[in-house]
């Protein structure tokens, strides 16, 4: 399991979970989904995360969650995150 950044942090960006990853795998970028979507905001490279959760309280817009606790309305974001490194317009 991962942590997962959903919509709040689109355009706000607040490197505060940055600061405290103790394996630097929040990253900035911009991902455009397969439907032209596009995401300027942090991401959690899934991969990497070990899900010690320092981030989540970090973030000041709430954008933060454990993979098993992202709303209902935020799940696509799980995906996302995902594919902002597989798909290597995000690197990190």
């Amino acid at each position: 399991m991962a942590y997962v950044i959903a919509e709040p942090c689109i355009g706000v960006k607040d490197k505060a979970c940055v600061a405290v990853c103790p394996v630097d795998c929040i990253k900035e970028g911009v991902f455009t989904d397969n439907d032209g979507t596009v995401y300027d905001m942090l991401f959690i490279n899934p991969d990497e995360c070990i899900d010690c959760g320092l981030c989540e309280p970090e973030c000041p817009v709430n954008a933060i969650f454990a993979e098993t606790d992202v709303p209902s309305q935020w799940q696509h974001f799980i995906r996302i995150n995902r594919e902002a490194f597989t798909s290597g317009q995000v690197s990190g």
